[in-house]
């Protein structure tokens, strides 16, 4: 099996590696419920999805009808405990992962995890997916502190660091995670069946994908 030209890549969870959508979904409506507010459809916060759980929150109340005042914190906490009882009732990943990461195997490339969803959380819907063990590292967006997430490159400086180092790309389905590439220096692949803001081709990554039977081809080109 030819070899691809990087020695780690990293992915993004949710969007990317794992349709997390439904048990995020479940979330943010279990908190505007609790508030008499409607509830939003899986497509509508799929918006919101990947700046992390706390601006997800506040765009869902705001769709709603404005965040209350002075209750953001406990609304915040309350989706938080919600998600994390149910954080993988619905979540799976996306068709053809489980294939790519074995072809990784085979290859001998390392791979991991690179998220704004907080490393606890991240550990937890990778363990109950039966991935966590799979992956170089899981890095959160609270591992290096908030002011380091993405779009930082530190995170994935420091998923190079803990992967042992060598070349690296990053696979993502966001603006954050297209802009952390870049700060970092790595290639950057964005998919098109994530949970996109806009247009993918607005992203500026280096490549795009529509199916991960697509990612191994691609990463030989981006050498």
């Amino acid at each position: 099996m030819t070899k691809i030209p990087f020695d780690i890549i990293g992915f993004d969870l949710d969007g990317t590696l794992v349709d997390t959508s439904g048990d995020l979904t479940a979330a943010v409506n279990h908190v505007l419920s609790s508030v008499g507010r409607p509830t939003l459809s899986a497509e509508t916060v799929k918006q919101h999805i990947g700046g992390g759980a706390k601006l997800m929150l506040q765009q869902g109340l705001e769709a709603t009808g404005g965040i209350p005042d002075g209750d953001f914190k406990p609304l915040y906490r309350q989706m938080l405990a919600y998600y994390e009882a149910n954080v993988s009732v619905h979540s799976r990943p996306f068709d053809g992962a489980i294939n790519l990461l074995d072809t990784l195997d085979a290859m001998g490339v390392r791979y991991a995890v690179v998220t704004n969803k907080f490393e606890s959380l991240a550990v937890k819907l990778l363990n109950d997916l039966n991935l966590a063990h799979r992956m170089g590292c899981i890095l959160g967006a609270d591992t290096l502190g908030k002011e380091n997430a993405k779009p930082s490159g530190a995170p994935i400086f420091e998923m190079v660091k803990r992967c042992g180092g060598g070349r690296a790309a990053y696979i993502g389905d966001s603006i954050y995670d297209i802009m952390a590439a870049k700060n970092a220096d790595v290639p950057s692949v964005a998919v098109s069946f994530g949970f996109l803001h806009g247009p993918v081709e607005d992203m500026g990554a280096d490549a795009i994908i529509d199916h991960f039977d697509d990612l191994i081809a691609v990463l030989r080109n981006l050498s």
